[in-house]
């Protein structure tokens, strides 16, 4: 039992103990090392299930616990309004849905639960670019934070999911993520645990069943909410909560920057998202938007069923596409939902597929007007910011970091300043002056205002579906 154990801490630590910059910034060698490294951990873990019979679920730690309701900022009469009437809070089917979140038996392979992609020391992130299920594979999606997501009006990057109880039920089922086969299957493996049976009686008043699995992992979800940073209380009248530089970006980001105009903020809903879909340009640059889209058509045409698009958001190359695989609609192809701004630090890197390493990364991906593209939304224009007024937007940005997160916030802030003085992959100063881009013969490189194959005066949206 204790070789057992042994092995247990030492997979666990070798499979989860995997940052961001170690995948991102490695070489392709020390790429390979790294996810031989995560295949041997779950190896050991998966001996370790042969030598105690059954997988054990995760010990969370203390950032996994239910927040505090009395947070400087912590919007009370919204919360009320986002718990659905049809499944209230309760401390036992909170404490059902954290044990679940942190299950690692609800996966194919006994080896990913749902922290594994929303880990509470991340940010509830990963960190990865993208995200890595069953058998180490990868999908085409950066996992959003599950931090303040009850306040979302839908979930995922695309908005597929209309509330957090259909959200947990989508990565169980999907091959490459958890990889179960069936909710018929994830039962079964929930009813094998005497505990769970207990509890599901207990608290539903009826057998386990996968509808009250979700009901419960999204009880717990709704629990993660984030606020009471210095930006609260600098709003709440301290002056001093803040740093001149922060001052001085909170004007940028209301005016010449023009982030209120998406991540709008208000004290009655302090969320720094308009909750909508916008292009922005980030699939631009490696997709050909109008080929993927009658592709994508031609498949959905044949049913799309949530698991269905599920599938070719996460799975194939029409992931770029966005919204278009939910509405079908050519004004949402290469959208995604607009992320809230609290606690960045932690939930890097940025946009649906985790392209951009750091603050000052996307934020000369705006500053230079995106990447143009036939379906790019009107909002994203050349804003012609000066480098102090981007320093002094990202020293906005890190205010907007809760307590519990600042130790790390404040390190990740070091590294990507320290980053930003000499690498600078999406910086343009003449596009982002409006001195060439739209008007000029564009900008080159990977980065480039015009996507491969892609001529944005030449495709019509309007013939879309025809030939």
């Amino acid at each position: 039992m204790v070789f057992c154990l042994t092995f247990t801490l030492v997979g666990q630590k070798l499979a989860k103990k995997r940052s961001l910059s170690a995948l991102s910034r490695a070489s392709p060698l020390g790429a390979s090392m790294i996810v031989r490294g995560l295949w041997f951990g779950r190896l050991l873990i998966l001996a370790t299930i042969g030598c105690l019979g059954i997988a054990r679920a995760q010990e969370p730690g203390p950032l996994a616990n239910p927040r505090s309701q009395t947070q400087v900022g912590f919007p009370a009469t919204l919360y009320g309004w986002v718990i659905p009437a049809d499944n209230p809070q309760t401390p036992e089917k909170i404490a059902l849905g954290k044990a679940l979140f942190f299950d690692d038996r609800l996966s194919e392979d006994g080896t990913i639960s749902c922290d594994h992609c929303h880990g509470p020391a991340k940010g509830f992130t990963d960190q990865l670019p993208t995200s890595m299920g069953i058998h180490n594979q990868f999908g085409q999606r950066n996992a959003p934070t599950i931090l303040n997501a009850l306040f979302n009006t839908t979930q995922f990057w695309d908005g597929r999911a209309p509330t957090l109880e259909e959200q947990a039920k989508q990565p169980i089922l999907n091959p490459i993520e958890m990889g179960m086969k069936s909710p018929e299957e994830v039962v079964a493996k929930i009813k094998a645990v005497p505990e769970y049976n207990d509890k599901f009686h207990k608290i539903f008043g009826r057998e386990v069943n996968f509808d009250d699995m979700a009901r419960a992992i999204a009880s717990y979800e709704r629990t993660q909410f984030v606020f009471d940073t210095p930006f609260d209380h600098y709003m709440a009248g301290d002056q001093s909560a803040i740093s001149d530089s922060a001052k001085r970006g909170w004007s940028v980001f209301n005016g010449k920057g023009r982030c209120m105009s998406c991540h709008a903020w208000d004290p009655t809903q302090p969320l720094f998202s308009d909750f909508k879909f916008h292009n922005i340009g980030v699939s631009a640059h490696k997709s050909d938007f109008v080929p993927l889209a009658r592709k994508a058509l031609g498949i959905l045409a044949q049913g799309a069923s949530s698991q269905q698009i599920d599938q070719l958001a996460i799975q194939t190359d029409m992931s770029g596409l966005g919204r278009f695989l939910v509405t079908k609609q050519p004004h949402d192809i290469g959208g995604f939902r607009t992320m809230g701004l609290r606690n960045l630090l932690v939930t890097q890197p940025y946009f649906h597929d985790g392209s951009q390493q750091t603050l000052w990364d996307t934020i000369d991906h705006y500053n230079k007007g995106g990447v143009q593209n036939p379906f790019l939304d009107g909002g994203i224009v050349p804003l012609g910011l000066s480098e102090n007024e981007e320093d002094d937007l990202v020293a906005f940005l890190a205010t907007l970091t809760s307590p519990e997160y600042q130790p790390m916030a404040k390190k990740e802030y070091d590294a990507q300043f320290k980053r930003s003085r000499t690498d600078r992959p999406q910086r343009d100063t003449n596009a982002a002056m409006g001195l060439n881009g739209r008007n000029g013969p564009g900008f080159g490189g990977p980065f480039g205002d015009i996507g491969p194959a892609q001529n944005a005066m030449g495709e019509n949206p309007a013939l879309l579906g025809g030939d």
